[in-house]
């Protein structure tokens, strides 16, 4: 393989590298994540890869939607009708023993079913119905997401080696070594040493100065390192074999970048029993700094900046940014699976699991009716299985803001930026918006929920200000609506931005003690109705009663003195609804 030219990074050639480590060593690297879009790039990678691999080495393709029964094995429906006795299936890990699983928009894959692939990962071999088969492979999961959360499954990322970008990449001319070199490779692997303690060292080192915590991803490293040195033909692992496994292993987890220098002076080390020279000491540094190096020249220009961006959008699991919690459906929606049951009005048959339920029971059933046709197929009320769905419930933004004067006319403009740049978001993650402004005696709902941002704008620019400030009221008409939003089918998240302090009661009545106290009151009905808030304090100065009011609601709490239409959006991704 050419080398890239000094100096520069060649994402490319480093892609087409990773696939002939994976090659050399595919039980200990894993696999992995290949980010691209469907096109020229990712297919001539995966060919690259194919073409290097042993060539009775299988090659499954697994959808994101997978089902147990044919990821793992289970019923071979056809085979038992036929032999009258339960036949088991191979299952798809079970077919690709020795070979690749290429795990299909892998942003889609459940934690469940990421979870099974991963243990299968981790022992080589998958359960059966009443034994163990072996099943080694390597996985390839293809993420074809657009936003920066949509990933794989992180029980699946934790156990590849290599995160790979290949979108917006050049595919250059770059040589691969054919497949008897990468079988010669294989040979030397396994007759080379263990690594010295100064190559171990030396990844800790850099693991750590890029906050990379995991033990996976050092080993990864090590073992990338000793592939690297068997393919160029060396019996031990040197500096370009180190500098090129941490770039492709520690370069994707990177948390932060490590300080551009060292401190001048630094105490003296503490005695210990390490009975290593000054020189020693002074090369270990030496091989750690350059493996650094060959990290930082890996990352992309304003890494931290990227890397915050994209920490505050990630969630718990991955999900759609703008997309609603999950619901359970009879009729449509992505297969989630049959269920035993008695079939309802609108509900739906899983035929195939029936069948499969009621196969193993067909000996028995023949005898008791007396005949012996394997034409026949007796099916009892236990064996219904119910088709399951779960779709995506759209989400509803209610944002509520504070027009009254307590909030201040400069104020206000600050908050009417923040709520634009909050609206924004909403229209690109194709969730609804409506907006409430509440002022003097009254709550007025200014926009209802819709997907139109121009009409959102138009609405926020004729929002006016001053007056007295009837939180109570603006906190049960937001109630309300989130409320029928909710009878919709949506998940509704309500957003208020205001300073917390009422002046206004339900009646009209102007009095601080009685307004706090009825929106205390109404407070505490949004909690009782399970409704998601997030209520950010614009006040100048924190105050006890804001947060508490927040604390009754049940609402998440962040003072934002300085509306900034950045932290307001961030704050509001943060506890939008996530998928489940």
């Amino acid at each position: 393989m050419t080398a890239a030219a000094p100096g520069r990074y060649d994402p490319w050639a480093d892609a087409l590298r990773a696939a002939a480590l994976l090659a050399i060593d595919p039980d200990g690297l894993k696999g992995a994540i290949v980010r691209s879009l469907p096109g020229p790039a990712r297919d001539a990678w995966l060919a690259a890869l194919r073409a290097i691999l042993r060539a009775d080495a299988p090659m499954r393709r697994a959808p994101a939607h997978i089902d147990d029964e044919r990821l793992l094995g289970g019923l071979d429906l056809a085979a038992t009708l036929a032999a009258g006795r339960p036949v088991a299936s191979r299952g798809l890990l079970r077919e690709s023993d020795g070979g690749v699983v290429v795990l299909a928009m892998a942003e889609r894959c459940t934690s469940a079913t990421g979870a099974r692939i991963a243990m299968a990962l981790d022992a080589g071999e998958v359960s059966g119905r009443d034994d163990r088969h072996a099943a080694c492979f390597m996985l390839i999961a293809l993420e074809e997401g657009v936003e920066p959360d949509e990933r794989a499954p992180d029980v699946l990322a934790e156990r590849m080696a290599f995160a790979l970008d290949l979108d917006g990449g050049r595919v250059s001319s770059t040589a691969m070594p054919t497949a008897a070199e990468i079988a010669a490779a294989r040979v030397d692997l396994s007759r080379m040493k263990a690594a010295d303690d100064r190559i171990i060292e030396s990844i800790c080192t850099a693991a750590g100065a890029f906050g990379v915590g995991s033990a996976r991803a050092a080993m990864f490293t090590l073992r990338a390192a000793r592939a690297a040195a068997a393919l160029a033909g060396r019996g031990v692992v040197e500096d370009e074999d180190l500098a090129l496994a941490a770039r492709l292993v520690l370069a994707p987890r990177a948390r932060f970048a490590p300080p551009d220098q060292a401190p001048e002076s630094a105490p003296p080390p503490e005695e210990s029993a390490d009975d290593s020279t000054p020189a020693d000491r002074a090369e270990a540094t030496a091989a750690a700094d350059r493996v650094v190096d060959a990290v930082q020249s890996a990352l992309p220009a304003e890494f931290l900046a990227q890397f915050l961006e994209a920490r505050s959008e990630r969630r718990v699991e991955a999900r759609s940014r703008g997309a609603g919690a999950a619901a359970k459906s009879a009729r449509r929606g992505r297969p989630l699976g049959a269920r035993p049951g008695t079939l309802r009005t609108g509900e739906r048959l899983d035929l195939v699991a029936t069948l499969r339920a009621a196969a193993p029971w067909q000996p028995l059933r023949r005898r008791e009716v007396a005949t012996s046709s394997a034409a026949l197929v007796l099916v009892r009320r236990g064996d219904f299985r119910i088709r399951r769905f779960v779709q995506r419930l759209e989400s509803t933004i209610i944002v509520v803001v504070d027009a009254s004067g307590s909030a201040a006319l400069q104020r206000l403009a600050e908050a009417k930026g923040a709520v634009e740049t909050l609206l924004a978001d909403a229209y690109v993650t194709r969730a609804r918006v409506a907006l409430i402004a509440f002022r003097d005696a009254g709550a007025e709902m200014l926009l209802p929920p819709t997907r139109s941002l121009s009409r959102a704008k138009r609405a926020l620019a004729e929002l006016p200000g001053g007056g007295t400030t009837p939180l109570a009221t603006a906190i049960d008409t937001a109630s309300l609506l989130a409320q029928s939003e909710r009878a919709k089918g949506r998940t509704p998240l309500i957003v208020f931005l205001t300073d917390g302090r009422g002046n206004v009661g339900r009646d009209g009545v102007t009095g601080r003690a009685q307004a706090e106290a009825d929106a205390l009151v109404s407070a505490r009905a949004v909690r009782a109705a399970n409704l998601a808030a997030v209520f950010i304090d614009t006040s100048p100065r924190m105050r006890p009663g804001a947060d508490a009011l927040a604390a009754e609601m049940g609402a998440a709490y962040a003072p934002l003195p300085f509306v900034e239409a950045g932290a307001v959006a961030s704050v509001v991704r943060a506890h939008a609804p996530a998928r489940r």
